[in-house]
């Protein structure tokens, strides 16, 4: 008998007053709002302006909810549309199925166009808001806690998730998958922050660094899910996902590090005219820089000093009918 285990909320929705929140979308939006406050605050240390990170966040977050359910709806298409299913409950997204897959996929083309309509790099932007992401989907797995979901094997063991008899679902005590990705995932962002610190990481590959690292994670908590789930030679087919995208996102590190090394230096080109004489205010690393074009031709005096903002800190046994994000 299991003694010390971590309970499941008694119901999925939170009363706030007369009105109804679900737990799994309350921790969608907690989760987006964190990525771009944070997001925000990376920009603005690259020498971008406040609140560029929040417009492109307008198309992209859209994007990414799209992506997010076509993704979980293509790959288990049997729990709305085999016989005994009702189809609309596809749509039925606060129920949970989101797919990160699909989610970054689609979310970075909403994105794109986002930067396109700004004249800025997408890389640059993707590099600053990759660690809010993770902690994003720190937060956003906790989610599946309130739905019951997304659970691994049966275990005794002291941290292990006690869930209570439902449809598609056995009383018992599981390994608590999303806690394990959850806790990953912080420790993404972590790295991301501190890789990006210590490298100077440009032109998206503090991005891919959160790609690879993520998948990393991913491989080995979708191995312990319960869930159904679509096989390939063995292997979930989620499984397969996270180790082809991991090699994508290294394979990009090493090119684009020998293609176009360093950092962008202007990754806001309106933030730089709105100092006024449209020069630079710095370099994006932080680092001040001097110019021999400060000194006259007749002095002896160094170059005045060109000293830029401070940098900001950078801060888931029984089958289940549940979200294979």
């Amino acid at each position: 008998m299991n003694l010390a285990f971590i309970p499941s909320p008694s119901t999925g929705v939170i009363e706030l007053g007369p009105i109804p929140l679900r737990g799994y979308a309350f921790c969608i939006i907690i989760g987006v709002f964190v990525a771009v406050w944070f997001g925000n605050k990376r920009w603005i240390a690259r020498g971008g302006k406040a609140g560029t990170v929040a417009d492109i966040a307008v198309w992209a977050v859209p994007f990414g909810l799209v992506g997010g359910r076509l993704y979980h709806v293509i790959t288990d298409y049997q729990l709305y549309f085999s016989d005994g299913e009702d189809w609309v409950d596809a749509f039925k997204i606060w129920e949970g199925g989101l797919g990160i897959w699909g989610a970054i996929a689609l979310g970075a083309v909403g994105a794109w166009i986002g930067c396109r309509r700004r004249g800025i790099p997408l890389p640059a932007w993707a590099d600053a808001l990759a660690p809010g992401i993770a902690f994003a989907q720190a937060i956003g797995r906790w989610g599946n806690w309130f739905n019951q979901e997304l659970y691994g094997k049966p275990t005794d063991v002291p941290w292990a998730l006690k869930i209570s008899e439902g449809t598609n679902r056995v009383e018992g005590t599981y390994h608590p998958t999303f806690l394990y990705e959850s806790l990953w995932c912080v420790g993404v962002a972590l790295l991301v922050i501190w890789a990006d610190r210590r490298f100077k990481l440009g032109h998206g590959r503090a991005f891919a660094l959160y790609v690879a690292a993520y998948c990393a994670g991913r491989g080995w908590i979708e191995y312990m899910r319960v869930d159904e789930a679509h096989h390939v030679l063995g292997l979930r087919l989620n499984v397969w996902t996270a180790i082809v995208v991991f090699v994508l996102a290294v394979t990009y590190i090493v090119i684009s590090a020998k293609v176009r090394p360093g950092r962008e230096e202007i990754v806001e080109p309106a933030a730089v005219d709105a100092t006024g004489d449209g020069e630079k205010t710095g370099p994006a690393d932080g680092t001040a820089e001097s110019t021999d074009e400060a000194a006259g031709p007749d002095t002896d005096e160094a170059a005045e000093d060109i000293t830029p903002e401070a940098e900001a800190p950078e801060a888931d046994g029984s089958p289940q009918k549940a979200d294979r994000s």
